[in-house]
């Protein structure tokens, strides 16, 4: 059994055969890719404190006690026991997944086999942290003024352009502004704000609130972490850079390989990269890792 985790966006749906959009990791995880559902028996769940399933805020509910990813670890350990499985054969998580495998590992070491960490570290680094906490002030802000879907919808706005790159938003958005009484709109403007209104219709401001702060509220020691590790670099990446990731494969107890992939997709390349990151893939479900 493989864990598949994602962003706070992602949820229990790793792929849909027939139906792209359905699930949340389609580029990666299927027959023949390089999570290959064909080989292993995948597992994905909804967060905690999440939109999906298991237990979350509810509507303006803002008082919500405070997870981290050591509580979703602890959820996964659940879920493999009532599934009758003592041990995984690993997690593969990306981003805040990644965060949850590195908790998992910690916790749990002698439960799980190997991890895949994509662009998720120990702990967050305080830019990626002050981003974020702009984002959550946008939400509340909205929330108490009635308007929490127009408060996520400014707070993804802003997220979408962390996330991605200078290089592809000057390759996609180079174009003129359109003037409308006196407005100008910019296409860059409209693609973030688009991206907004899609996740303000599927995703609760409450739940982001929630699993926003989980990010910043990471703290997980690499020394106690011994199980056999792949860790992914982007060096595009503004949220978990370079150093981060760089400082996670220093410390880390346990058997590890970083790799340092180049995309101008940014955080968003474990969504996207599928022929870059296939190698790491390959040597974290099935490679030697001594």
């Amino acid at each position: 059994m493989v864990v598949a985790l994602g962003g706070i966006s992602a949820h229990r749906r790793i792929f849909a055969p027939g139906d792209r959009r359905a699930g949340w990791w389609p580029e990666l995880a299927g027959p023949g890719l390089p999570l290959d559902s064909d080989r292993f028996r995948l597992l994905g769940i909804d967060y905690l404190g999440g939109s999906g399933a298991s237990t979350g805020p509810a509507p303006g509910e803002l008082g919500f006690p405070a997870i981290d990813a050591r509580d979703q670890a602890r959820l996964i350990a659940r879920v493999a026991d009532h599934l009758g499985l003592p041990v995984l054969h690993a997690i593969a998580g990306a981003s805040y997944g990644g965060m949850v495998a590195l908790a998992f590992g910690e916790l749990f070491p002698h439960r799980v086999g190997r991890l895949l960490v994509i662009s998720g570290a120990h702990r967050t680094n305080p830019l990626a942290t002050a981003w974020r906490s702009v984002q959550r002030e946008a939400v509340r802000f909205g929330v108490a003024r009635g308007d929490g879907a127009g408060g996520l919808r400014l707070a993804r706005a802003l997220a979408m352009a962390t996330y991605r790159t200078r290089d592809e938003f000057t390759r996609r958005f180079g174009n003129a502004p359109r003037l409308e009484d006196g407005r100008a709109t910019f296409p860059v403007e409209e693609y973030l704000f688009a991206r907004g209104d899609d996740y303000a219709t599927r995703y609760r401001p409450e739940s982001f609130l929630c699993l926003s702060q989980s990010i910043d509220l990471q703290q997980v020691e690499p020394a106690r972490v011994p199980v056999p590790a792949v860790l992914v670099a982007v060096g595009e990446d503004q949220l978990v850079t370079l150093d981060d990731m760089r400082e996670l494969d220093a410390t880390l107890a346990g058997p590890h390989r970083l790799f340092e992939i180049q995309s101008h997709f940014g955080h968003d390349a474990f969504l996207k990269e599928r022929a870059a990151l296939a190698p790491a893939f390959a040597l974290a479900l099935d490679g030697d890792l001594r």
